[in-house]
């Protein structure tokens, strides 16, 4: 299974930590592992790539592990607010997806969050 937590401040997501294997089918064919693996490398490629802004991601292949972590999504730390909004909005659109994916592999996914002060 693959978990996913996503951290936010004031409700705004502005990281998340995946762990683990879907292990919905064959590696090369699992289409759960896929789907998370594109929609991931989405978000750091448009916050990295579209709005010029600092992304840290660590991806650990030995522990199945990835994390990134968007600064700019929150208000302290980015003075443009379209930059912080579209930031936000990035993230939250793939936590939403995520949320949707649940209703058909909810054997192979867990999707958490954590409100941080």
């Amino acid at each position: 299974m693959v978990n996913i937590t996503f951290y936010k401040r004031n409700g705004i997501y502005y990281k998340f930590v995946e762990e683990g294997h879907a292990l919905f089918d064959e590696a090369g064919n699992d289409i759960v592992c896929a789907a998370i693996s594109a929609m991931t490398m989405l978000v750091v490629n448009s916050i990295e790539v579209s709005y010029s802004s600092n992304v840290d991601y660590k991806i650990d292949g030995d522990e199945n592990r990835i994390s990134v972590t968007a600064m700019d999504a929150l208000p302290e730390f980015c003075t443009e607010e379209k930059r912080q909004y579209a930031i936000a909005g990035i993230m939250q659109a793939y936590y939403l997806e995520l949320m949707s994916m649940l209703d058909d592999y909810y054997d192979y996914i867990d999707v958490n969050e954590i409100e941080e002060e």
